[in-house]
């Protein structure tokens, strides 16, 4: 299991490379990677983290992801700092022996990560910087993994 919270650009193929490297009981792997979205008026996001609370949190959502569908291993890279619209924001790769549990287990990382893991973001846009809110999608997407009869 890998977590980072970094500023850096990660790169995608040597993360997969990383996880998948002297492996040969993965089948699949389950990827997804965030990018900040631009609008009109909107020229950056500043994301900012509690240092060590943010990783032990981002650890525990792995782990739970392992437990829950059988991974094999897990990489989560979250940056942090000021970004442009277009930069990657996240990463989310999750190998398991059967594609179905490696994409089913790259949601539910995303979708958990999303609303616990400890992260706030500022929009700054021509008209001043706002922070921005919880979304109640993302509680919902959430959600849908506590009905299911095997949640944690």
């Amino acid at each position: 299991m890998l977590v980072r919270v970094q500023t850096e650009p990660f790169d995608i193929n040597d993360e997969i490379k990383a996880i998948t490297q002297g492996r040969d009981d993965i089948g699949g792997v389950g990827s997804f990677v965030g990018l900040v979205r631009g609008a009109p008026g909107f020229y950056s996001l500043t994301l900012e983290h509690y240092p060590g609370m943010t990783e032990k949190t981002l650890e525990h959502i792995a782990a739970t992801a392992i437990t829950r569908f059988g991974l094999l291993d897990v990489t989560l890279i979250h940056r942090v700092g000021t970004l442009k619209p277009g930069d990657s924001i996240v990463l989310v790769l999750a190998a398991a022996s059967h594609r179905a549990d490696a994409l089913a287990a790259t949601e539910f990382l995303i979708d958990w990560l999303k609303t616990d893991a400890p992260f706030w973001k500022q929009e700054h846009t021509t008209t001043g910087a706002i922070w921005v809110e919880a979304r109640d999608s993302d509680e919902k997407a959430k959600q849908k993994w506590q009905d299911c009869s095997n949640h944690d």
